[in-house]
């Protein structure tokens, strides 16, 4: 006999990655995905033969995928191919400086050398307060779920001593000088949505993170990996249907324990004995649950957290290769960075520069683009809609057009060479992505919003509801919501033995 149904409510990273645990321990799982491919934030999109892929492209920790094949004793290797990328990231300031930002620690220290010869020593110190928070706060507490204060306090101590109430920024700076060299150590927190300014130190655990496992990217793209973990669920009997948004799901009580009645487009009242939910969560309990009194309350309360900021993503192909002039990954500084960083993360408007985040992947993998032709992603950090209600409809053609005057800095007469291209705002983040206000990595990554203070892995006031995904422990990023997967399947293991 199974151990019950499950109903998963988004077939992102994290649901997908609990949707293979519960599977695999014998329960009857179904993966509800409202559009009409899998991956959530990793959609893929097609377009006069261009292989755009829509979110997460930045693979690191790869570790979480091998593991979660191994349990369902497969081997990753035989459903994906992970390419190494190097460098890690390509560092341009407007002032000419470059940096190859990679996991070899002399490279790195040529390049620190370099630009400011007395910051070599406090790197290496850097490198070794990384490593320490990574050990504290990955290795112990990554798949580990907070649900009582208890659970906080135990690590406090060692919270304490690596001061995680210091920002990001303000760690780095406590070991470098050189201001090229601390935006270098500390944007990392804007790829799980903080500002590195607010975000606390224990982000600076992703420096060692890449040194440790490194970075990649699937050969195919993200899609590959997204339908390697789809093919997996399938051959463990899992069902996952498309197409079918999860409109309500109402509680009913039984005598061995509450039911989980899920309506969607497409079906209504189908029973299932627990609901992990991958949706935002603010669409969980103010839209899915609305009719259970407790997740009002939850709803109001999430009105109330920081969220983290919105992106504006321009997807675009060109009709010649720029391989021998830019990398896989490249990070593009704007003339400012405390200050745009403020605008993006509490201003009410959209900022007349931008730093961005330039994504290559036909550099790796030429079939994500026509015979000589390249594939681009490139992503602009901006406010979310709560901030800025900008007029996205209106403003987004004009914003791309800046990006990609911008970027011929990089790209020699892009525009001229740009044969299709589409775009994703914050409007499509709150619509398509049903992101509340348009936030693009759920609440974000403060300190006072982390580990127990973030919504838990298992829902405190609704019996059979658990979340995976950004907005609980422990965050956003790939390995952040494998992890969630992990510690959420940990607690249903529990409340539901074999």
């Amino acid at each position: 006999m199974g151990r019950g149904r499950a109903a998963i409510v988004g077939s992102g990273f994290g649901g997908l990655g609990i949707a293979i645990r519960l599977q695999n321990a014998g329960f009857e799982t179904k993966v509800f995905e409202a559009r009409d491919q899998p991956g959530g934030r990793a959609y893929v999109y097609e377009q006069d033969g261009f292989v755009f892929d829509g979110g997460p492209t930045v693979i690191t920790a790869p570790h979480v995928f091998e593991e979660l094949f191994a349990e369902a004793g497969r081997d990753l290797t035989d459903y994906v191919e992970l390419l190494p990328i190097k460098p890690f990231y390509r560092l341009h300031w407007e002032d000419g400086t470059v940096f190859d930002y990679d996991g070899d620690t002399q490279s790195m220290v040529r390049q620190i050398e370099r630009l400011n010869p007395a910051d070599v020593a406090g790197y290496l110190s850097f490198v070794e307060y990384a490593r320490e928070v990574f050990e504290a706060g990955y290795t112990k507490l990554a798949a580990t779920p907070f649900l009582r204060f208890s659970d906080m306090v135990r690590v406090a101590p060692e919270l304490i001593r690596l001061r995680a109430d210091r920002s990001v920024y303000r760690a780095v700076s406590q070991y470098i000088e050189d201001r090229h060299v601390r935006e270098a150590l500390s944007f990392h927190s804007l790829l799980v949505g903080g500002n590195p300014f607010e975000t606390s130190s224990i982000y600076t655990l992703i420096h060692h993170l890449e040194r440790k496992w490194g970075v990649f990217f699937p050969k195919g793209g993200t899609g590959a990996l997204v339908r390697a973990l789809v093919r997996l669920f399938e051959e463990l009997g899992g069902e996952l249907v498309l197409n079918s948004p999860v409109e309500s799901i109402d509680l009913r009580n039984r005598d061995d324990g509450p039911e989980h009645l899920v309506s969607t487009a497409n079906s209504s009242d189908e029973p299932f004995d627990l609901v992990v939910s991958n949706a935002d969560l603010h669409h969980t309990y103010g839209k899915i649950f609305r009719s259970v009194p407790a997740a009002g309350r939850v709803r109001r309360r999430l009105e109330r957290m920081d969220w983290s900021m919105s992106l504006f993503v321009l997807y675009f192909g060109t009709n010649r290769r720029y391989a021998d002039s830019v990398p896989h990954h490249s990070i593009l500084f704007g003339p400012r960075y405390e200050e745009l960083l403020g605008d993006i993360f509490h201003g009410d408007g959209l900022p007349d520069d931008f730093s961005l985040y330039l994504h290559a992947p036909s550099v790796s993998d030429e079939s994500l683009a026509p015979p000589g032709c390249e594939a681009f992603y490139v992503l602009a950090p901006v406010p979310h809609l709560g901030n800025a209600p900008l007029d996205w409809d209106t403003i987004a053609e004009g914003y791309a057009d800046r990006i990609l005057e911008y970027l011929e800095r990089y790209l020699p007469d892009l525009r001229s060479h740009v044969v299709t291209r589409r775009w994703l705002t914050p409007s499509d983040f709150k619509t398509e992505l049903r992101s509340y206000q348009g936030s693009a990595f759920s609440c974000a990554p403060k300190l006072t919003q982390s580990a127990w203070f973030r919504p838990h892995n298992r829902d405190d006031k609704i019996p059979g509801l658990y979340l995976v995904g950004a907005g609980t422990h422990p965050g956003a990023g790939v390995p952040g919501v494998l992890n969630s997967a992990k510690a959420t399947a940990s607690l249903i293991l529990e409340d539901f033995p074999a």
